[in-house]
């Protein structure tokens, strides 16, 4: 399955690429890719797990950058 969020409180490309970096690790995500300037994340996943993935990414994101939400 493949979605598109918006971003909340994105600030930096540098962030963008460690949350990138990050979220490919999480088992079952396929590909994902943040834009900094447009405030979008493409994510590509298993249809079976992609609740979970999505709130993993939460949490990655929480951790590189407190303030930066993923808008579901």
């Amino acid at each position: 399955m493949k979605k598109v969020y918006r971003m909340e409180e994105l600030d930096c490309a540098n962030c963008a690429r460690k949350m990138e970096d990050a979220i490919r690790k999480i088992k079952g995500v396929e590909s994902v890719t943040i834009n900094f300037f447009t405030q979008k994340m493409t994510l590509e996943a298993e249809d079976s797990r992609f609740e979970e993935i999505i709130q993993e990414a939460q949490k990655v994101c929480r951790r590189v950058e407190p303030d930066c939400r993923i808008l579901l």
